[in-house]
Parts: C-alpha cells; structure tokens; sequence
C-alpha cells in the first residue's frame, strides 16, 4: 500500500464511524472520534516536511520512533546477557540490589564469564587464608601538615550533588552513610543542609564553579569556605580539577533542574543552565595548586585537604610533584577518577574517548609519588565503576588507598540504569527535579539500603582480603592479581606494569620516564611536548 493509501486508511474509517454512530448506537461515536483524530495526524504527517520518514509514512512512522524510544528497555530486560550489558552489566545490577535489600548475592553453577579470554583477571587466593577481621577496615587520611585527621572507610559515596540528585536521594544518601560510618561526598554543586542533617561524614568538594563559596562574580571567597569547612561534620575537602565523564569540559546542570533553591545554594541565576568553567581561576600553575591547598588547610584549621582529577598527561602529574618538593605543602590526598564516566552527562566524544582509565591512572600517580618520594603521608582514592568487594580490592592492589562510588550507590537508592539522568525525567526519582517522580523516593526506606549495600561490600571486601592471605590493605601485593594476556599466557600485575622504586625519580630516572620528568615544570601545566623522530614511513 503507498504511503497516501495508509493517510487514506483513518478517513475510511472514520467514515464507517460516522455512519455507524447515526444508524446503530452513541458508543460508535468513539470510533468515530478516534478516527478524526488519526486523520488529523495523518495530514499533519502528509504535509509537514521537517520529518522525511513521517512524510513518507503517516501514522506509520510514529512506530518507528515509539521502538526507538523502548529500545534500551527491550535490549537492557530481553536481549543483554548477565555479564556484558553496559555501562554496568545485569550481574553488577544484581548485585547491587539484593545486597541493598539485605538478601544473600550468591549464585549456582558456576561463573558465566570465558576465563581464557584475554583480559579476563583474578585473584590468587593462599592455601592458608589470614583470619578475617572483627571489624571494618580503615584508612587514615591526613599528612604531617594536617592536625585533624580522618579515618576513613575503603569504599564511600562519591561526587553527586544535590540538583543533578534530587532532595529525596541526597537525603537517603546522607541517612545511609551517617548509620554505616563513611563519607559522604557533596559533589561541586554546594554543601547543603540536605547533606548535613544526618549527621553524616561529609567530604565537601568543590570545582571551578566554587559554588557555596564564591564571591558575586565567581571567585573564590575565602571567607564563605571557612564558614564551611569548620562545620564539624566537614571532615575533609576535595578540590575537583577534573571528572571522568568529561575532563577538560568543567560542568553543566541543566536549566530545569536549576530551580529556585539551587539557584540560592550554588549562587546562580534559576533556570538557567549552571555552567562550571573548565578551569579554575584560584590558581593556574601546579605551584599555585599547592600554595591554594595550603591555603585552604589553614582556613580549615588542619582537615585534610586534597583534589580529584581524571589523569591527563603525566608530565602534569610529575610537575605536581615537583611543586609539592619546591613548596613543602604536600595534599593529604588525591582521589583519581576514570575516564569510564559517571552519573554526570557528558558528550559521547568525551564519554568513549577522553582521558585516562582508572587502572592507568592510578598506575601513573602511584608510581609518579613513589618515584618522587611523595607517597607515604599523601593517600590516593580510586573513583570510577566500583560496585562489589572484588572492584575495591583490585583498585587497593593496583594503587589505591580507599575508593568512592556514585553508580552503586545510586542502585543501592533505586536506580534502573535507564540513562536519563541529564534530562529531569528519572523514572526512580534520584537524578530529577521533578517532585513527581522524586516523591515516590523515601529517604528512610533507600538511606537504609544505602547503608546495607556499604555493610555487605566491606565485609565482603574483608573476607577477600583474608583469603588473599593478607591482614588488612596494606599487607596486599600486585602479586595477587592476575590478567590473561593471551591463551597461554597469564601474567601479575607486578610484572604486567613497571613499578618505580622509591625516590628512583629524584636520583636515576628510568628510561620513558627520564625525558618527562626532565620536561615537568612546577610552574606550568600542560609542557611543551616532546619532539617526535620521523619513523621513516612515507
């Protein structure tokens, strides 16, 4: 049938409606009308020519688009299999919410996953496992040049802020995190009330945009940070230069979701996109970044003060280095975000190719501080899709100190995953400001999920620890996590990665390393790069 016969289909029956309607009963008249108004679509779809395919088919082709808007639906229900859905598969998701909902997440039959494909990676258990311990492993985070330091759980609630969340989710957060003892992130959009009601751990961070902190035209306020970082619930502060989900690109929260409250919290216009620039104007320099930490420990009265980044080049990371050595200000820590992306929306370009993985990441700071003689005293975070005891554990082995999520965590409030978090349309109700989904959120009920997803992963996280045979974190070696790299193959991370000796950096720098610790300037970021030698090719 041509596309003019489909248009003409309605007006038949609508036709047949009518007459029916006259000759035979009232309840016709529904056809009837139903009939109108499929023809007044059809035109509208004839005779419109912004839209080829409705052009070509009306009434049709509104089917095209209502599959394409069920597509994610139909593939994440009936098509993925357990192990490779993205960005989190159904085995994660799973995981997640039954551990959130208290129940046991332990399956049969044996794992799912082709263990001799290359990449696959696990963990040397000891024929003597260690005991495991009575209680939760934890971190001391806090330098020499800190006088109030924390001691912080392996796995905490990462940057989301209140208007990317909802009030509902922010509260469930903050419940959760104040019952089970662990930190709880603000993200860079202001440390609100929402956030400290519980009582909860708060790590206050803050980016470029110095929301809750600012002066009327942007800047830095000294004197708004100190009103903050001195409430007694603020127990570190977190500098963000960089995000995963879209390093280089600063922020955005939408204009809907800027509403009137957040607008006064974060010291905006309301509805107007919320814009944190890319970079930040209270320093330039890796000088001036540690000079700016010292600052802000002093405002602070001694809590430990660090930043988050998402690794760019790593003459970056050793010009930071050198402006720890030429100030003597060290951070207590620095928390390493993934470029595997994360609650915030960002452009695919971005999303699939900007930036270093967490594993590399880590790889290049924890080597770049042992090689500079900077590691002990500075902790670093790993932040980036971590959501069972398995993905801590890994990130400890390959360089990490504790480790934050904010995916998880959002499962643990009720997530679907159904990636609609930049649009105000959340079905769940925690990435919305719409009251009418978020008030189907109880912060009581999902806080106390929260807190039973942290509880069985660290004791989890505890239990691994012991069959590694290890006492506690720092008694775990690259040794005891494995890769295949081929059929035949497997290899440690103690040898799948070079590992610098401590000072190596300060007094024989080793060859791939040499030319960019030679190139690393403290008073720059972002060096000259190196030259490159023609190959020969044509």
């Amino acid at each position: 049938m041509s596309p003019l016969g489909f248009a003409a289909l309605p007006a038949i029956l609508t036709v047949a409606g009518v007459v029916l309607a006259l000759t035979i009963s009232p309840w016709w008249w529904i056809l009837a009308a139903a009939g109108v108004a499929l023809v007044v679509v059809a035109i509208v779809d004839y005779t419109q020519a912004q839209n080829s395919i409705l052009r070509n088919f009306p009434l049709l082709g509104h089917g095209r688009f209502m599959l394409e808007e069920l597509r994610p639906m139909i593939q994440q229900y009936f098509i993925e299999r357990n192990w490779d859905g993205k960005p989190f598969d159904r085995d994660a998701r799973a995981l997640v919410y039954d551990r959130a909902d208290g129940k046991t997440s332990v399956k049969s039959f044996g794992t799912e996953l082709e263990v001799r494909q290359p990449g696959y990676e696990y963990l040397t258990h000891a024929t003597l496992p260690a005991p495991a311990a009575s209680s939760e492993h934890r971190v001391t985070i806090g330098g020499p040049q800190c006088s109030q330091p924390y001691d912080a759980s392996l796995f905490n609630i990462s940057a989301m802020s209140y208007g990317s969340l909802s009030v509902n989710a922010v509260r469930a957060m903050s419940h959760g995190a104040a019952k089970g003892g662990f930190l709880h992130e603000s993200g860079e959009g202001g440390l609100t009330s929402y956030h400290l009601d519980s009582g909860a751990d708060i790590l206050w961070e803050f980016g470029s945009g110095y929301f809750g902190c600012r002066t009327p035209e942007g800047d830095f306020s000294p004197e708004e940070f100190r009103k903050k970082a001195l409430h007694p619930h603020v127990k570190m502060i977190n500098v963000k230069l960089s995000q995963g989900a879209k390093p280089g690109l600063g922020g955005v929260l939408p204009a809907p979701k800027v509403t009137e409250e957040i607008a006064l919290i974060r010291g905006v216009p309301a509805f107007q996109d919320c814009v944190s620039p890319p970079g930040h104007t209270a320093f330039s320099t890796p000088r001036q970044l540690m000079e700016f930490i010292g600052r802000l420990r002093e405002l602070s009265d001694g809590k430990p003060v660090g930043f988050k980044l998402c690794i760019g080049t790593r003459v970056d990371v050793l010009a930071m280095c050198k402006a720890m050595h030429e100030t003597g200000i060290r951070p207590d820590f620095i928390i390493v975000d993934g470029s595997e992306g994360g609650t915030g929306a960002a452009p695919l370009e971005y999303q699939d190719h900007m930036g270093t993985p967490l594993i590399e990441g880590l790889h290049i700071l924890h080597n770049a501080l042992v090689g500079a003689g900077l590691r002990d005293g500075i902790r670093i975070g790993a932040a980036g899709k971590i959501a069972s005891g398995h993905d801590v554990v890994r990130r400890l082995i390959q360089g990490a100190d504790f480790c934050m999520s904010a995916r998880a965590m959002m499962m643990a409030v009720g997530c679907i995953q159904a990636q609609k978090c930049h649009t105000d349309h959340c079905p769940t109700g925690v990435a919305t400001q719409n009251p009418r989904f978020y008030r189907g959120l109880d912060p009581v009920s999902k806080g106390e999920r929260v807190y039973r997803f942290h509880r069985a992963t660290i004791t989890e996280v505890a239990q691994m620890i012991a069959t590694l045979g290890a006492h506690g974190p720092q008694d775990l070696s690259p040794t005891m996590l494995r890769r295949r790299i081929s059929q035949t193959e497997v290899v440690s991370y103690a040898s799948l990665y070079n590992w610098l000796e401590p000072d190596q950096l300060l007094t024989d720098p080793p060859r791939g390393w040499a030319g960019d610790w030679e190139r690393a300037d403290a008073d720059s970021f972002g060096a000259t790069p190196e030259p490159v030698t023609p190959t020969g090719f044509m």
